[in-house]
């Protein structure tokens, strides 16, 4: 099922937030929906907020571009595009690695916004893992299913994150495929914050079958 994501990470977690460090006034947003992909890494961004000389001579100089072509300008941004050096790692290439979609993107030098979308949960999951492995720090935002509408959620989408992912982890079976502070810190949460979403996350659950009369005593 189709997971999209609004996450957070600091601007040196990937290429282009490090070549931001060198100009604070800049921000970049990405210019439509780019699969991630090789060569296709974030290809195309408008910069608003630096001279066109003073971003370009950054892109010249660092190891990080290979090749950058400035292709319109308006209002102050300039939309560029540029090829990124293949050796590339971090958040970028984490994402490249479980196939996701980056549907929106925009920072400055210090932390940048995504939206993500993953073709399942696990996929998100196996993004974290690679992250947390990484030492990048990740704070989800939000979480949803773009596929289903539901009138009336049942959960919040930090129960169900949080729910989804200790299913997916095997933290309910017998012994446990995962103990909570593992959990927790996949989450990027504490161990008082996992344990709250997983107890009113179950609570809601059984509340919702036992009066819609599908669990009896």
């Amino acid at each position: 099922m189709i997971t999209e994501v609004d996450v957070s990470v600091p601007a040196e977690s990937f290429a282009l937030g490090q070549l931001l460090r060198e100009h604070p006034d800049a921000t970049v947003e990405l210019e439509r929906r780019v699969p991630l992909g090789e060569g296709t890494v974030i290809p195309q961004f408008w910069v608003t907020g630096v001279e066109e000389t003073a971003i370009e001579a950054s892109f010249g100089e660092s190891p990080l571009v290979e090749w950058f072509e400035r292709l319109a300008g308006s209002a102050g941004s300039t939309l560029y595009e540029v090829q990124w050096a293949s050796d590339i790692n971090g958040l970028v290439q984490s994402l490249v690695d479980v196939g996701a979609d980056l549907l929106q993107a925009e920072g400055t030098d210090e932390d940048w916004d995504f939206r993500i979308q993953f073709k399942d949960h696990a996929d998100l999951a196996a993004f974290r893992r690679v992250l947390r492995a990484e030492g990048i720090p990740l704070t989800l935002h939000k979480i949803s299913n773009p596929t289903v509408v539901d009138e009336e959620q049942l959960l919040t989408a930090e129960q169900s994150d949080a729910l989804v992912t200790a299913y997916k982890e095997g933290y309910f079976e017998v012994p446990r495929g995962i103990d909570q502070a593992e959990l927790a810190a996949l989450l990027g949460i504490s161990d008082s914050s996992l344990s709250q979403r997983l107890r009113r996350g179950t609570a809601r659950i059984v509340q919702d079958l036992y009066e819609g009369g599908r669990l009896r005593t």
